[in-house]
């Protein structure tokens, strides 16, 4: 694209594939020079109604004037943007820069006119509101703060695309025209609705995959056993309750197992949702092109061949990507198993598992498909692992997952009615700081459980494109913790978690009654509760003697008391026929249990099969009754339309009330056993005990995440100052030395090599780190430099005595062990004896890079930091300074942006957090201004994106106030596209 001299550089970082609101995609980029005669078909398909509210009068072409002014931009003062599907305009907008006056203008002016028009036949779908976000990012960018819009009073759907965006307006109406102006700077509520936006066109986009009407499966063979064959076969025989199509360009028959067979795309008559591509890699992109041209919404890719199998196939990936949101289409895949919708109204097995697995109430995503089938298998066996047969809402095998992400999976479950817990097994995460803002807004209605495989390896798994994080697994756990993420190590402990979350309701607390008939298996169980921090109650033995009539007045009892919070129920098997004994018992657990479902009963069993089949005897993970700890009333009914009831997780506030109120009628049709709840059984007292310590620190996690706090508004930082000051900075690099501030004298800022979090970027000196720390009201001692004996006296001089002498080599900085650092230094006689000790140890001045610096008040060292980690996000670290986080990794994160409460909790988690609060006798350090620089730490993080790192050391906290002694501050451009800006699918 053209790009004289008067212009700018073609901005193709603005370029962005975006989900509309019925869960197609589009592409969204800038308007150039070569786009005319796309500009004129376009305009050619648009209504005169629509170009009447466009120009306010009639308009019925556009002159050549016309197509050279709105193809041609500067873009800057000019902007266009236009949204494609096929490489078609579909919709269009742009800004031009005005003064005050209304007429066209340049810098400084901060005002642009912005005008849509959207193809009738695209209007409805959201493409207007994708735009005006890019738009305004854009504009925000190139330093534009208002937009202005002019709109005749009849067109009320560009109006309300205004009104709803969430931005603060001024409306107003002069000769017959309404006016609105409105400024760009993102607000809470405009934030809301692009999240809103957001969460809507991804859980649509999801499930037009998950719940088509129509399915084509493009290369079923003649032969059986193929991969193509396999998924038509195995679609037929679930029962698929949608057209069913097989085609393959060799086929001559006009059925292909009892399916409507095609030899091309172009030849089915009817509209397809889903296409199933099982071909060579080679001829994928023909079949996707077939599949664009006729209207295929979705596509699951199972072929191999892509970027698994080297730098060819990555490329072969990527333009596969592109191929497809070319023409619209979500793809899941390539390399992938495939997905499973269990619903009644779909019966979709578009995978490669040859049974359909039972309906239930656990949504399963997996990026491997060896893992989705041991998934399925484990969920759906009796016997062995987790005994007791379950079922799954949805499953999505991702494969390399080059489009369709656990994100997208999240947001499609997040108000999905028929899943009560969703289970991931993840090996990347594309795109972190989404998925943990996702995560936490998903468990606050229903349980989430992740394991994480390949986090050990050092490197993503072939065919998947991440980011490489810097932080240590236990870190990033940690931080996946903090979201409401149940992290778990292996599928086992997956599925264990899953079952109890699914059937139990969430236990009130960590007290945990045991009972049993053997000792010994209680005793195990109360030693596995106190090693997961549990609180468990002494076991209750019940002897070998007993009868199933024993063990339901004793659970009975246990639910009955106050200081019990959940119940693990062991078991051993009598001698002799056991049938009708498991029966009797298992009918005596569910019996005690739904008296009181409020509270979670386990069973830790000894080769029970027979138990664990009674206890599962529903057959199903279908809401039950009793009420959850929300409050409602859950009811079911299992497969075989036998209605069950137990106290399964609490399920989101989003659940539809017509599905509550289909699911209440079937239970009233069900059988007495509608009072009856299933209790999940495990061969191990210590896999129970697992899943119930995380079931407990999830609903703790659920009760703080109900009052998470707040951001404090400080009225002392001046946010925009530091803006201005941040951006001189990243232009003129005249940041000052590259090391902390105080400890050198000022140079020029150097980009920095390091390997560290902040590579690449610009480490500012002394006096602009200490600049823009104040105006944040971090406020950081000064070190004034010694290069000699003299200059150390006269600095002393200048900050008063009694002062510190400091090394700041970076071998013996922060080492206060190495004896580095000379302290309480009364006058200058002892300041020239140290200077003098420091010398003739370490070596010459110029090596050792001496500073002086006035003494703080004494108090406990810690270090506080803040760093954007290209995985994880923003991360603010707190710990004690020396040994205690260097050596025993004694470091607590929390994930910016941080509220009052995460600042309590982080100080506090620690474990040698004893050490501010008086620990044997010592004065209590001042943690109320510890927490207010984290906080203020926080928002500078949170409001600057180009503060990439953020270094306190050491900050002595003493029993008034604080002192920060050393701070290092790095910058580096924002990233042109990141969670914070418009909606935007990943670029693969």
């Amino acid at each position: 694209m053209q790009t004289p001299p008067d212009r700018h550089e073609y901005p193709a970082h603005w370029e962005a594939d975006v989900v509309l609101r019925d869960g197609g995609t589009a592409r969204v980029r800038p308007i150039a020079a070569d786009d005319a005669d796309r500009l004129v078909s376009f305009y050619e398909q648009v209504s005169a109604e629509s170009k009447y509210y466009r120009f306010f009068a009639p308009y019925p072409r556009l002159s050549a004037k016309d197509v050279h002014r709105f193809t041609h931009h500067d873009f800057v003062d000019r902007v266009g943007l236009a949204a494609t599907v096929g490489g078609e305009f579909i919709a269009t907008v742009r800004y031009d820069r005005i003064a005050a006056d209304g007429r066209p203008a340049s810098a400084p002016a901060d005002e642009a006119e912005v005008a849509f028009l959207v193809q009738d036949a695209h209007q409805g779908r959201g493409v207007a509101s994708a735009l005006l976000e890019h738009v305004a990012a854009v504009a925000r960018e190139r330093g534009i703060r208002r937009f202005a819009a002019e709109v005749l009073p009849a067109n009320t759907k560009m109006i309300k695309v205004f009104t709803d965006a969430g931005y603060q307006q001024k409306r107003s109406f002069e000769d017959g025209v309404v006016r609105l102006e409105f400024d760009l700077e993102p607000t809470d509520r405009s934030l809301a609705v692009q999240r809103a936006r957001e969460q809507r066109a991804e859980a649509r986009s999801v499930a037009r995959l998950l719940a088509p009407g129509s399915v084509a499966v493009v290369g079923a063979g003649r032969t059986p056993g193929g991969v193509g064959r396999s998924i038509l076969e195995n679609l037929r025989d679930a029962g698929f309750t949608g057209r069913l199509y097989a085609v393959n360009g060799a086929l001559q028959e006009k059925e292909l197992a009892g399916v409507p067979a095609h030899r091309s795309m172009r030849d089915i008559g009817e509209p397809v949702d889903l296409a199933v591509i099982a071909v060579p890699a080679g001829r994928v992109p023909e079949a996707v092109a077939e599949c664009g041209e006729h209207g295929v919404q979705g596509l699951v890719v199972v072929s191999a061949g892509y970027a698994e199998s080297g730098p060819e196939g990555r490329e072969r990936q990527r333009e596969l990507v592109r191929q497809a949101r070319t023409y619209g289409m979500r793809l899941i895949g390539p390399n992938a198993f495939g997905v499973i919708n269990t619903s009644p109204r779909t019966r979709l097995n578009a995978s490669l598992a040859p049974q359909m697995p039972r309906t239930g109430r656990i949504g399963l995503f997996a990026q491997s498909g060896a893992i989705g089938i041991a998934l399925l298998s484990r969920l759906h066996r009796r016997g062995g692992g987790v005994t007791g047969v379950t079922g799954v809402s949805t499953f999505v095998s991702s494969g390399n997952r080059a489009d369709v992400s656990g994100n997208d999976v999240l947001q499609y479950w997040y108000d999905d009615p028929d899943t009560d817990v969703a289970l991931m097994y993840l090996e990347s995460i594309g795109n972190p700081r989404k998925f943990t803002r996702l995560a936490r807004r998903t468990a606050a209605a229903k349980p989430l459980v992740v394991v994480q495989g390949a986090r050990h390896g050092g490197a993503a798994p072939q065919g998947h494109a991440v980011r490489a994080t810097r932080l240590p697994h236990a870190t990033v756990s940690a931080l996946l913790r903090q979201a409401g993420v149940i992290r778990v190590d292996t599928i086992t402990e997956l599925v264990d978690a899953g079952l109890l979350l699914a059937r139990q309701p969430l236990p009130a607390g960590p007290r945990v009654a045991i009972l049993g008939n053997s000792e010994s298996l209680g005793l195990l169980t109360y030693d596995a509760c106190l090693a997961q921090g549990l609180r468990p109650l002494p076991p209750r033995d019940l002897t070998t003697g007993a009868s199933a009539e024993d063990f339901r007045a004793a659970l009975a009892h246990a639910l009955a008391d106050d200081a019990c919070d959940a119940v693990v129920v062991t078991a051993i098997p009598a001698v002799g026929e056991r049938s009708a004994a498991d029966a009797a018992l298992a009918e005596a657990l569910r019996s005690a249990s739904a008296a009181a479902p409020a509270k979670p009963v386990l069973v830790v069993h000894v080769e029970l099969g027979g138990l664990a089949e009674a206890l599962s005897a529903a057959a199903s993970t279908a809401p039950a009754g009793g009420t959850a700890p929300d409050g409602t009333t859950r009811t079911g009914t299992t497969p075989d339309g036998i209605a069950s009831a137990a106290g399964p997780a609490p399920r989101s506030a989003a659940v539809l009330p017509e599905a509550e109120n289909a699911e209440a009628g079937s239970a009233e049709a069900g059988s007495a056993e509608a009072d009856s709840r299933l209790i999940p059984a495990y061969p191990a007292a210590e896999r129970a005990v697992r899943a119930l310590a995380e079931a407990v620190k999830y609903g703790q996690w659920r009760q703080e995440a109900a009052d998470p706090g707040r951001v404090p508004e400080y009225e002392d930082i001046d946010e925009k100052g530091a803006a201005e000051q941040i951006g001189r900075l990243l232009v003129d690099g005249e940041g000052g030395a590259t090391a902390e501030a105080g400890q050198t004298e000022p140079g020029a800022a150097v980009p920095t090599t390091d390997p560290g979090p902040a590579a690449g970027a610009l480490t500012l000196g002394p006096d602009d780190t200490c600049a823009l720390l104040a105006r944040y009201g971090i406020d950081v001692r000064r070190a004034l430099p010694a290069p000699t004996p003299g200059e150390a006296a006269a600095a002393a001089k200048n900050l008063g005595y009694p002062v510190a002498l400091k090394t700041t080599a970076p071998h013996l900085r922060h080492r206060a062990d190495l004896g580095g650092v000379r302290l309480d230094l009364a006058d200058e006689e002892q300041l020239r004896r140290a200077y003098a000790e420091l010398t003739s140890l370490f070596g010459e001045p110029g090596e050792l890079r001496p500073v002086v610096q006035a003494m703080a008040p004494r108090g406990v060292d810690t270090v506080v930091r803040a760093v954007i980690d290209p995985a994880a996000g923003a991360v603010l670290s707190f710990g004690l300074a020396g040994a205690a986080s260097e050596l025993l990794g004694d470091t607590a994160h929390r994930l910016i942006p941080v509220t009052d409460r995460d600042a309590a909790s982080l100080v506090r988690s620690i474990r040698t957090a004893p050490l501010l609060f008086g620990w044997r006798g010592s004065a209590p350090a001042d943690v109320a201004a510890l927490e207010e620089l984290l906080l203020r730490l926080s928002r500078l993080v949170d409001d600057h994106p180009e503060v990439v790192s953020v270094s306190l050391e050491p900050v002595v906290v003493a029993p008034r106030g604080l002192s920060v002694l050393g701070a290092s501050v790095r910058l580096a451009p924002p990233p042109a596209r990141d969670d914070l800006g418009p909606r935007t699918l990943p670029v693969y």
